[in-house]
C-alpha cells in the first residue's frame, strides 16, 4: 500500500482550490477608518497582515469618514491600537512603512457627490499602475443605519469596471428577521453574493477554526460526536466589564443580538453540522444551514434573563447615564436550543453570555453521558472542553485509578493548552484572518444570506417577546456585577441534565 510523501500529510487539498486572489493593483478603502471599530480591530489586522507579508504587493489603504481631519491625525489615529515592540526595530520600521502607504479622504455616507470623489481619489491612486488591472476590498467598518445608502453608492460611484470589487460587512445584519431581509435585499440590489463577506469575527478565532480539524480528522472523536454519548452542551461566553458609558448603544441591540444570534450560533452550527462533501466553502456553508433549519425558534421556558446591579464598588447597568432609567434590556442571557435531526434529537445546547461577570472567557464544554451503574459509585462525567479564549486549549476530562494500592477512580484531564504545546506558534488575531481570506476570495468563514435568514429566525419570537412586541415582556432577574451569573442559571442548566463534577 502506498503512502502519501509525508511534506503532503495533513493537507487539506479542498481549501487549496484556486479562489480569484487579489495580488496586485489592489487598495483597500476602510469606511468609517474614524471609528472604534476601524481604530481597534482594522488598521491593527491590516498592519499585522502587511508586517508578515501576506497583503497584496504594492497595495494601498485609504480611509474614509465623515471626520475631518489631516494625514497627521489619521494616521495618528490609524496606529493608537498598534503595538510594536520598543526593541524591535524591523516591526518600527514596517510601520513606517506601513503609514507611507495609508491615506485618507472625508466625505458623507449619503450622498452621491462624496463618493464621486472618492472615487476621483481612488482614480488618482491607480493612475500609477503598470497594467490596467484595478482590485478594490470596501471595508464597511460603519454602523448599520448607513449600510443601505454606503452600499448603494459605492457601486454606483466607486464600482470599477474590469476589475474585481468586494464588500466587507460587519455585524449586526438588521434587528430581526424582517430587518435583516429588508437589509440583505437592499444589498443583493448592487452586490452579489459572491462579492459580499459578512464578518462574524468568531469565524475567525483560532479554535472556532480548529473544531472543522477536531471534529473531521479524528475518527475517536467523531465516533462519540451524537446523542447516544453526549448528555448536554453549553457555549459560554463572560465579560468582566458592564457597557462603561456605552449602554445607549447596547440597549438597542442587547446581549442576544450582540452575542447569542451569531457568535454562539456560529459556534454551535460547526459543532453540530454533519461531515461536508469537502472543506471547499460553499459545501462548509451547505452543511451549517442544514443543521440550522433543523432549529425550532427559542421557547420562552427556555430562557433565563438577567441585568447587573451595582456591586464590589462598581455601577449596575441602569447607573448608566446613557441607558434609559427603567430599561428591562438583558445583559445576560441563556437559552437552549434543541436539533430535530437524527443526530443530535434531545440534546440541549445551552448558549450563555453576560456582561459584567466574574471574568473573561468564551469555551464549548461537550458534557458526556453517565457510565453504566453497577461499578462505580459517584464518578464524574466525561467532559470534552474547547476554550476559544483567553488561552486557547481543548482538554478531556477523564476517570483513571488513583497511583498506588488502593482501587480507586479519580477525574483527570488530558490537557492541550496552545501556549505550551506550540509555543513558538503565533496565534494570528480573527480579523487577520478574515481579512485575508476576503484578499484571497475564500467565503468559507463568512456568513451565507440564508445562514443569516435562518439564524434570525431561531431568534426573532425571543426578542420580539422581550421588547414588549408579543404581550408583555419578561422582567430580567438582577445579579451582582462580578458574578458568576444569576443565582438562578445553576438551577436553569441542571434541568437540562447538566452535572456538575465531584473535582469542581
Amino acid at each position: 500500500m502506498s503512502h502519501r510523501p509525508r511534506a503532503m500529510s495533513g493537507t487539506i487539498p479542498s481549501m487549496e482550490t484556486s479562489h480569484e486572489e487579489l495580488k496586485d493593483n489592489t487598495i483597500i478603502i476602510v469606511l468609517g477608518a474614524s471609528g472604534d471599530l476601524a481604530k481597534k480591530k482594522t488598521y491593527p489586522a491590516l498592519f499585522g497582515l502587511y508586517r508578515n507579508g501576506f497583503l497584496p504587493r504594492e497595495v494601498k489603504i485609504v480611509g474614509y469618514a465623515r471626520t475631518k481631519m489631516d494625514d497627521t491625525e489619521y494616521l495618528k489615529r490609524i496606529t493608537s491600537y498598534i503595538k510594536v515592540p520598543a526593541d524591535d526595530d524591523t516591526a518600527a520600521t514596517k510601520l513606517e512603512e506601513f503609514k507611507k502607504l495609508s491615506s485618507y479622504i472625508s466625505g458623507g455616507y449619503e450622498d452621491s457627490p462624496s463618493f464621486q470623489n472618492l472615487n476621483n481619489y481612488l482614480e488618482k491612486v491607480e493612475s500609477s499602475y503598470q497594467t490596467k488591472d484595478r482590485n478594490r476590498l470596501f471595508y464597511l467598518a460603519l454602523p448599520p443605519s448607513v449600510f443601505i445608502p454606503v452600499g448603494k453608492h459605492l457601486k454606483e460611484e466607486c464600482y470599477v469596471a474590469g476589475g474585481r470589487n468586494r464588500i466587507i460587512v460587519e455585524k449586526p445584519f438588521g434587528k430581526d428577521l424582517d430587518s435583516s431581509r429588508v437589509l440583505l435585499g437592499s444589498l443583493k440590489q448592487h452586490w452579489t453574493e459572491d462579492e459580499t463577506f459578512r464578518i462574524d469575527h468568531y469565524l475567525g478565532k483560532e479554535m472556532v477554526k480548529n473544531l472543522l480539524v477536531l471534529r473531521f480528522a479524528n475518527v475517536a472523536m467523531n465516533a462519540m460526536w451524537d446523542k447516544n454519548s453526549i448528555s448536554n452542551v453549553q457555549i459560554t461566553f463572560k465579560e468582566p466589564f458592564g457597557t462603561e458609558g456605552r449602554g445607549g448603544y447596547f440597549d438597542e441591540f442587547g446581549i442576544i443580538r450582540d452575542i447569542l444570534q451569531n457568535h454562539l450560533l456560529q459556534v454551535l452550527s460547526i459543532l453540530t453540522m454533519e461531515r461536508p462533501v469537502s472543506f471547499a466553502s460553499e459545501d462548509i456553508r451547505d452543511e451549517k444551514v442544514k443543521v440550522l433549519r433543523a432549529i425550532p425558534p427559542v421557547e420562552r421556558s427556555d430562557t433565563l434573563l438577567g441585568q447587573y446591579v451595582a456591586a464590589n464598588g462598581k455601577p449596575g447597568y441602569l447607573d448608566d447615564d446613557t441607558v434609559p432609567h427603567n430599561s428591562v434590556c438583558p445583559t445576560y442571557a441563556a437559552t437552549t436550543l434543541w436539533i430535530h435531526n437524527p443526530r443530535w434529537e434531545g440534546v440541549p445546547f445551552i448558549l450563555k453570555a453576560g456582561k459584567a461577570l466574574n471574568e473573561a472567557k468564551v469555551e464549548v464544554r461537550i458534557q458526556f453521558k453517565d457510565v453504566t451503574q453497577g461499578i462505580f459509585k459517584d464518578i464524574s462525567r466525561n467532559e470534552l472542553v474547547i476554550r476559544v479564549q483567553p488561552s486557547e486549549a481543548v482538554y478531556l476530562k477523564l476517570n483513571t485509578k488513583t497511583p498506588g494500592l488502593q482501587t480507586r477512580a479519580i477525574p483527570i484531564e488530558m490537557d492541550l493548552t496552545y501556549k505550551r504545546r506550540f509555543a513558538e506558534a503565533k496565534i494570528p488575531e480573527a480579523y487577520e484572518s478574515l481579512i485575508l481570506d476576503a484578499l484571497k476570495g475564500d467565503h468559507s468563514n463568512f456568513v451565507r444570506d440564508d445562514e443569516l435568514d435562518v439564524a434570525w429566525k431561531i431568534f426573532t419570537p425571543i426578542l420580539h417577546w422581550i421588547e414588549g412586541k408579543s404581550g408583555p415582556g419578561p422582567k430580567p432577574v438582577s445579579y451582582p456585577y462580578g458574578a458568576r451569573g444569576p443565582k438562578e442559571l445553576d438551577a436553569f442548566i441542571a434541568k437540562y441534565g447538566y452535572k456538575r463534577s465531584s473535582a469542581d
